[in-house]
């Protein structure tokens, strides 16, 4: 039986070289190889989207540069977290303006990620930075090599912009930065609607990979020399809920670290409301499990987190720093606060100091509330 996925791979792959006979038609005739650069922005799922795309204009032919001002084909993986990661950008986009017409009139620009999930944005786009040349979304990153294809052919801007995941295709060829460690995205999505956070509408539903998958991959990763794993999801700890045959990221974890050759396990991100006795538990009890925790409190006020849709309290989250303590006494632990969520208080924010206090986090990554459309916050 084919697998969901199997087919779309086969027809990418027939697309990678087709373009890999062009573009090596262009190296013979030109003496040199056309150049990608590739720029990821945001989390770390972006990051590892991006050693797919990277893989697959390998694939087609070109070389990678760390100059932009030496590449042909230029690929932003963008993020809408916060206001400012857009505002680069733009800022981006006007400069790549002026390299287009002055200095590389061939040059192809592609813009994916989150922030293309946004009508707003393409809205944008189609006004007033007419020389991008593929737009696509965070459902459809395999889809890279048919729309270069497509691109090449037409000539034309190409929008590829889908509003829900269809099916997911494994097996892409990545580019990994280190040798001896690697990212796995267990899921895809969320279902939190936090209320300040774009992500639920610009990565959609969470879906999570069969543990067949998960486990595959990561034994290709230990056979191809990696020491390390980082399990990815925007919320690791409702794992599996969605599957057929449910499995938590407790048991997800204990299989992954019976797997050869792998010697470390580190996962992101944990959300507060499912973190579960059972996961802490198998924290502690795997060899290879990191004793490190990235739990996001956000805020310590109870009426801010009410506000923020986070489904837990002051007082339940400081319980779970007490448990993951008690089962690990060398735990690490980090989180993420919101400073100026609308409707903060001096005494919201003296909460939030006084779990800072109680917590004693390791690292913490701390924002100035950005603005989103289209969140209820």
């Amino acid at each position: 039986a084919v697998k969901p996925g199997e087919t779309e791979l086969a027809r990418q792959l027939e697309y990678i070289r087709a373009i890999r006979a062009e573009n090596d038609a262009f190296a013979a005739e030109n003496g040199r190889k056309k150049k990608f650069y590739s720029l990821a922005m945001g989390c770390q799922m972006n990051a590892h989207d991006s050693e797919k795309l990277e893989g697959m204009l390998d694939e087609m032919g070109f070389d990678r540069t760390d100059e932009e001002t030496e590449a042909d084909f230029i690929i932003y993986n963008t993020c809408c977290v916060r206001e400012n990661a857009e505002q680069k950008v733009y800022g981006k986009l006007g400069w790549l303006k002026h390299y287009k017409e002055t200095k590389n009139p061939d040059a192809v620009i592609a813009l994916c990620g989150c922030m293309m999930q946004q009508e707003t944005v393409l809205q944008t786009l189609r006004q007033k930075y007419r020389h991008v040349d593929i737009v696509f979304g965070t459902f459809n990153l395999y889809k890279l090599p048919e729309l270069v294809a497509t691109r090449m052919e037409s000539g034309e801007t190409v929008y590829d912009i889908w509003q829900e995941q269809r099916e997911v295709v494994e097996d892409l060829p990545a580019i990994r930065h280190f040798p001896y460690k690697a990212s796995v995205n267990i899921m895809f999505g969320c279902n939190n609607f936090c209320s300040y956070c774009i992500v639920p509408y610009v990565r959609g539903r969470e879906r999570s990979r069969t543990p067949e998958d998960i486990l595959a991959e990561v034994r290709r990763l230990a056979a191809d020399g990696v020491k390390e794993v980082m399990l990815l999801g925007q919320n690791v700890n409702s794992y599996g809920k969605n599957l057929e045959t449910p499995v938590s990221f407790a048991e997800l974890l204990r299989m992954v670290n019976e797997v050869e050759g792998i010697e470390r396990i580190r996962f992101m991100t944990s959300h507060p409301k499912d973190l579960s006795d059972e996961l802490i538990q198998a924290m502690a009890d795997c060899d290879k499990v990191c004793k490190y925790l990235h739990l996001p409190v956000q805020s310590g006020s109870d009426e801010i987190l009410r506000r923020m849709n986070r489904h837990y309290t002051k007082e339940s989250y400081m319980e779970l720093v007490r448990k993951a303590r008690a089962a690990m006494p060398d735990i690490t632990l980090s989180t993420d606060i919101i400073v100026g969520f609308p409707g903060e208080t001096e005494e919201d924010f003296q909460e939030t100091l006084d779990v800072i206090r109680q917590s004693r986090y390791s690292t913490a990554f701390t924002f100035i509330y950005s603005k989103r459309t289209g969140t209820p916050a």
